[in-house]
């Protein structure tokens, strides 16, 4: 029944994924490489996670820049 195919995200929580971008390349980067306000005007980790939490393409977008880069970011402790 736990049958999955090979899914990148699998395991993976939206706040490791966002703070090992931000860590990784810096709210400057995010905002230019995904247009949204949250990673804009005033960024924190918690105001990115409670907007992608509600948007569905900008979660999808932030997903999609994680597993481009996965190799390069850092395990969460």
């Amino acid at each position: 029944m736990d049958q999955q195919p090979y899914n990148p995200l699998h395991g993976v929580t939206l706040k490791t994924i966002v703070t090992q971008l931000v860590e990784h390349f810096g709210f400057a980067y995010l905002g230019k490489a995904i247009k949204i306000r949250c990673f804009t005007d005033d960024p924190s980790i918690n105001s990115s996670l409670k907007f992608l939490r509600k948007t569905p393409w900008a979660r999808e977008k932030v997903e999609a820049l994680y597993i481009q880069h996965k190799s390069k970011l850092s395990p969460e402790d």
